[in-house]
C-alpha cells in the first residue's frame, strides 16, 4: 500500500535506474546504502517524540519509515536519490536549496560521509523552519574521534537508545550476516533552540512489535 492519499508527492516520479553517483559508497556494503529501517523503530520513536506540521523523509526508499509516519496521521514528503518505487526519486538531498517540510525524520546513508553531511544539511533546513529533525544513527557515531568537537557543538535535544533493531532489507539479501546483527542504534533529535547536554533514554524495539504502542507517552521520557 503506497498511502498516496496522505504522502506528498508520490506521483511524480523519474526513472527506474539508479542517477549518475547515485551508488557512491564503498562497493563492500549494499548498493546505494539501502539497509531500511524496522517499523518498531519509527514507532518507538513517536512513542517518545511528537510532530506537528509536515516531515521530510529524504532518504526513504521503499517507504520504511514514511509509511509509519502516515499511517500516524502524519503529513510526509517522502524522496530519494534512487528509485525504489515509492515516493519522489531522483532528489539528492544534499543538493537541495530549500527545505520541503517542517520536519526531517530519517535514516541518513552512513558510507563515505554521507551521515555527517545528511546531520549539517537537515539542521540547516530545520533553522529555516524551526523544525525538529530526528536521525536513526550507528550508536558508535557517538564516540566517534572524529566527531566529538562537532557533537558538542551542535548537541541534539535528546538521544534514545534503541534495542534490537537490525536495519537489512532481508526480502532483497535474505538474512543478515551475523556481524550486521550486531550493529546498535540511537536516535538522536535536535529540537529548535536547543543549548546544553542531551538528555538520554532507552527504548526498547519489542514493545513497538505489532503496529500497537502509546503515541507520544512521553511519561518514559528523560527530559532533565
Amino acid at each position: 500500500m503506497m498511502h498516496s492519499s496522505i504522502i506528498i508527492g508520490t506521483g511524480s516520479r523519474r526513472n527506474a535506474s539508479a542517477p549518475s553517483g547515485a551508488n557512491r559508497i564503498n562497493p563492500s556494503r549494499i548498493p546505494n546504502e539501502f539497509y531500511p529501517t524496522p517499523p518498531e523503530a519509527t514507532r518507538a520513536l513517536l512513542s517518545v517524540e511528537k510532530f506537528e506540521g509536515s516531515i521530510w523523509e529524504p532518504a526513504c526508499g521503499e517507504g520504511a519509515i514514511a509509511k509509519v509516519l502516515a499511517d500516524t496521521g502524519h503529513k510526509v514528503v517522502a524522496t530519494d536519490l534512487v528509485e525504489y518505487g515509492f515516493g519522489i526519486s531522483g532528489i539528492d538531498f544534499l543538493k537541495e536549496l530549500r527545505p520541503r517540510a517542517k520536519h526531517i525524520v530519517t535514516n541518513p546513508p552512513y558510507g563515505a560521509g554521507l551521515a555527517d553531511a545528511f546531520a549539517e544539511k537537515a539542521l540547516r533546513f530545520a533553522a529555516q523552519t524551526g523544525g525538529t529533525v530526528a536521525m536513526l544513527l550507528n550508536l558508535s557515531s557517538l564516540s566517534h574521534r572524529r566527531r566529538t568537537e562537532w557533537w558538542k557543538e551542535k548537541p541534539p535535544a535528546r538521544l534514545y537508545a534503541i534495542d534490537d533493531i537490525v536495519c537489512w532489507p532481508s526480502h532483497r539479501y535474505g538474512p543478515a550476516p551475523e556481524y550486521f546483527t550486531k550493529h546498535r542504534y540511537v536516535w538522536a533529535v535536535w529540537t529548535p533552540n536547543h543549548k546544553g547536554p542531551s538528555a538520554f533514554w532507552w527504548l526498547s524495539a519489542a514493545e513497538f512489535r505489532g503496529g500497537q504502542f502509546s503515541h507520544n507517552n512521553n511519561k518514559k521520557r528523560r527530559t532533565s
